[in-house]
């Protein structure tokens, strides 16, 4: 591991600190006590400024390696990660009716989604320690991204998914080779059995909850988009949330690029949940402490009704003096439609359900309609083909005769796209 940059690890309920590498979550305050990395800026604004960021033609997420906790040693094997498109969405804005709004699309990384950030932490540390294999619980995006990146470095991957993990996923995770556990339970009894079993066989555990290394790499899409935006923040960044481990990583990217000098204003964090999977949200508005819910949502990638790691993710909204907000799948399934036909853009639900929450956030006055957003489109909608019929339904079928098609598409009212 790289330990140059890295000063110690802290946790965030009792603010002790831990040598890097000793371990996960805090012995003190066990598995709630979820560990931060603190790394030594003074040194890093030696290496890693305005100017050498403009010079440095390294395009991925590792051009932030000064801030990372692996070595650089295997990085240039990996599939390419970052530096994903970053685009103006003109016509979702004349939609929406908001002054300027931007999507970070990270549906274009190796395996479809935001999670290869986190994975390819996870699977250079597992090579830098000689661990033999890697292993994870999850509702598909982040198993998916973990056995991608395995299957290229050569290293075994044990994945544990809920039954109801979309076919999509389940078949990316086939085709990489892992070796996949379908679990007949929730999100919640999958990642016990991962725990125990990683626990039992020693592989490297990559639940991002609780591995404290893996939100480093989460938070580089912060970077990117600052970096995209020249450095000057949108007024709100909108993600979808599940676990709050993404959410988390954003606030670390703003965190660092403050310290460092790079950027001086802090955009406010809208944290979005399905309403059939909302603890945060409903934590957030009786101001009471986080309760499991229940797992009713389209949204699969975001259907964790126990986060794993809340600390971090109440502190990023808080923090940021943003806000956190709940919308129902249909509106969920109305806002893939939207990417689509307004931006041409494929999203899963969870990753929709960010337009969503910002759809909303605009009604109830929560993001004013002359402020600036980001939307973090988090997974691409091939992931998850079942929901994706059901937000556009069936074409008509036609019999191969130009007649039926006049016929047919004189009858047909169309659809506006605008």
């Amino acid at each position: 591991m790289n330990t140059h940059f890295m000063k110690h690890l802290e946790c965030v309920l009792c603010k002790k600190t831990y040598p890097i590498g000793a371990y996960f979550t805090c012995p003190c305050c066990g598995e709630k006590g979820i560990l931060d990395v603190v790394y030594d800026y003074e040194t890093i604004k030696k290496f890693m400024t305005k100017d050498t960021l403009k010079q440095d033609d390294d395009h991925s997420m590792f051009r932030y390696r000064y801030l990372l906790p692996v070595q650089t040693d295997h990085m240039k094997d990996m599939l390419k990660i970052g530096w994903t498109p970053f685009y103006r969405a003109h016509r979702l804005e004349t939609y929406l009716g908001l002054r300027k709004l931007f999507i970070k699309d990270e549906s274009v990384n190796p395996s479809g989604s935001l999670k290869d950030r986190a994975s390819a932490i996870a699977v250079l540390q597992a090579i830098d320690q000689g661990v033999n294999a890697v292993s994870c619980s999850s509702t598909g995006n982040a198993a998916s991204s973990l056995a991608c990146h395995a299957a290229r470095m050569g290293i075994p991957a044990y994945i544990f998914v809920p039954k109801r993990a979309p076919i999509g996923k389940v078949n990316q995770l086939l085709l990489y080779g892992a070796h996949v556990t379908l679990v007949d339970g929730d999100y919640n009894q999958t990642y016990q059995l991962s725990k125990e079993a990683i626990e039992h066989f020693g592989w490297y555990n990559r639940n991002a909850a609780v591995n404290p290394y893996l939100v480093e790499g989460k938070k580089t899409v912060g970077y990117e988009i600052f970096e995209q935006k020249d450095l000057r923040p949108t007024d709100w960044i909108a993600v979808s949330v599940g676990d709050g481990c993404t959410i988390a990583g954003i606030y670390k990217a703003i965190y660092d690029f403050k310290k460092l000098g790079l950027i001086h204003k802090i955009p406010k964090l809208l944290g979005v949940q399905s309403e059939g999977c909302a603890p945060f949200v409903e934590a957030y508005q009786t101001q009471s402490p986080l309760k499991k819910a229940e797992e009713h949502t389209i949204a699969d990638s975001i259907a964790v009704g126990v986060p794993r790691n809340p600390i971090k993710a109440i502190h990023a909204v808080e923090k940021t003096h943003g806000a956190w907000i709940a919308v129902p799948d249909e509106n969920i399934l109305e806002a893939m439609r939207l990417l689509g036909t307004h931006e041409g853009l494929c999203a899963e639900p969870a990753s929709a359900a960010a337009l969503a929450g910002i759809k909303e956030a605009l009604k109830q006055g929560i993001i004013k309609p002359n402020e600036s957003v980001v939307m973090i489109h988090t997974g691409h909608g091939l992931k998850d083909p079942v929901n994706a019929q059901k937000a556009v339904g069936s074409p008509p079928l036609c019999s191969p005769e130009l007649n039926a098609f006049i016929k047919q598409h004189e009858s047909l009212k169309e659809t506006p796209h605008d």
